[in-house]
């Protein structure tokens, strides 16, 4: 009857090792492949998200289709020597050239800007113009008076392999999709 006890008890804590490691390497293989899960530390993409905001981007967004303009991406930094992750919103896409003229993003020469109703207030200044080589994309955040992205970085272009994932969820402190707009 004691070694029943044992066995018992030693199959039960068996099973609670096996338990542990299989959760383990599920949560490795989610964070590591599928999901980037991050804590937003500036105020960059603000009203869209916020400071301390906790947001997933989806890691297989980019795999059978190109990330488009409007996306709101996670990416590793585009500066050599700084091991950094970004939030910011796809402006540019390869080929084109951007102009930013009183504030207004300009795609291409037209003579309409583009329609951004995400942003939190009029954006100063002139940059550009930004010719955007294949295989790259120019990104800012939405708080474009108090972001530091494409306008501001040394290499102004960010590679595809950089994206890390789009931005789909904000999970804290409330449950909201994110979209383009």
């Amino acid at each position: 009857m004691q070694n029943n006890a044992k066995d018992a008890k030693k199959n039960q804590i068996l099973d609670i090792v096996k338990t542990v490691i299989i959760a383990v390497i599920v949560a490795f293989i989610i964070t590591n492949f599928i999901i980037v899960n991050a804590v937003i530390p500036s105020g960059s993409m603000e009203n869209t998200i916020m400071t301390k905001d906790r947001i997933i981007a989806f890691r297989l967004s980019y795999l059978f289709s190109k990330p488009e303009r409007q996306d709101i991406i996670v990416l590793d930094s585009p500066n050599e020597n700084e091991n950094k992750m970004y939030l910011k919103r796809i402006i540019g896409l390869p080929g084109e050239t951007i102009n930013i003229i009183d504030g207004k993003v300009y795609i291409d020469n037209d003579n309409i800007p583009l329609d951004e109703p995400y942003l939190k207030e009029n954006m100063l200044g002139n940059f550009g113009p930004y010719t955007i080589p294949d295989g790259y994309y120019f990104v800012m955040g939405d708080n474009r008076n108090n972001s530091i992205d494409s306008r501001h970085w040394q290499n102004p272009f960010v590679e595809e392999d950089k994206i890390l994932g789009k931005a789909v969820l904000r999970y804290y402190p409330k449950i909201d999709v994110l979209t383009n707009k």
